[in-house]
């Protein structure tokens, strides 16, 4: 597989075509970001670190029956992907309340929330990622009424996945988010899964093990990402 020119840059990723058509190269940077990329700096180890994390993520959802767009490992920092056509929008799913929920609606962090919440926001930096309902996808033409629906069908499923693995390794799945596309006319989870689009809390202390770390100044950013890795059986030095 020969990787080919640039496709895009985004925060903390790059995409590059292949010889293969329906296949890109996904290459994931040191670069860390926060506040729609007004705080940005370079963290060494956290492109290998996420590489790895979201292919040992995408591996058991698939394995739990989930499309992925994910085929495998490169390298260190770069893995073979199918090209989607990506949806312009985030699926996110709160198990407890948290981050901009807590402001919006001036619920306490830590309130558990049962059911689970379903929010859709558009991506958009320059609108900073606004949220939107079902009706303004469908009225906006950013993804087929039956689209999403499998997109909330799926994310709900990635949770039952997701939430049981990480409390085998002693934590709480508060809230991520998801992005999906259309692979020959198949919606599939594509972007990543890593403690850069999720928050992670210490079961009995409750300490934040993700990017809130990097956010509110907390440090050992990386050290964090690899504990939780490590808890459900990443093997980052393999």
């Amino acid at each position: 597989m020969e990787k080919r020119q640039e496709l895009y840059a985004g925060k903390a990723k790059s995409v590059f075509k292949t010889d293969d058509p329906d296949k890109m190269v996904l290459v994931f940077r040191d670069d860390t970001s926060a506040f729609d990329g007004k705080k940005i700096v370079q963290l060494d180890r956290k492109g290998m670190v996420n590489n790895k994390f979201n292919a040992f993520i995408m591996t058991k959802l698939q394995e739990a029956g989930i499309p992925t767009h994910f085929e495998k490992l490169l390298g260190e920092t770069e893995c073979l992907v199918k090209r989607l056509d990506m949806m312009p929008i985030e699926c996110v799913v709160r198990n407890v309340a948290a981050g901009s929920l807590c402001r919006r609606l001036g619920v306490e962090e830590g309130l558990p929330l049962n059911p689970p919440t379903f929010e859709l926001f558009l991506k958009n930096d320059a609108l900073g990622d606004p949220m939107i309902n079902e009706s303004h996808v469908e009225s906006f033409g950013w993804a087929k009424a039956e689209d999403l629906a499998k997109a909330k069908e799926l994310t709900y499923k990635v949770n039952g996945v997701l939430k049981a693995l990480f409390a085998e390794g002693g934590m709480i799945l508060v809230d991520y988010k998801l992005e999906f596309g259309v692979f020959k006319g198949e919606v599939v989870l594509g972007d990543e899964f890593s403690p850069d689009g999720c928050r992670l809390w210490d079961a009995q202390t409750k300490e934040k093990l993700d990017k809130d770390r990097f956010r509110q100044g907390l440090g050992g950013v990386i050290e964090a990402y690899e504990d939780v890795g490590r808890r459900i059986g990443i093997n980052f030095d393999a």
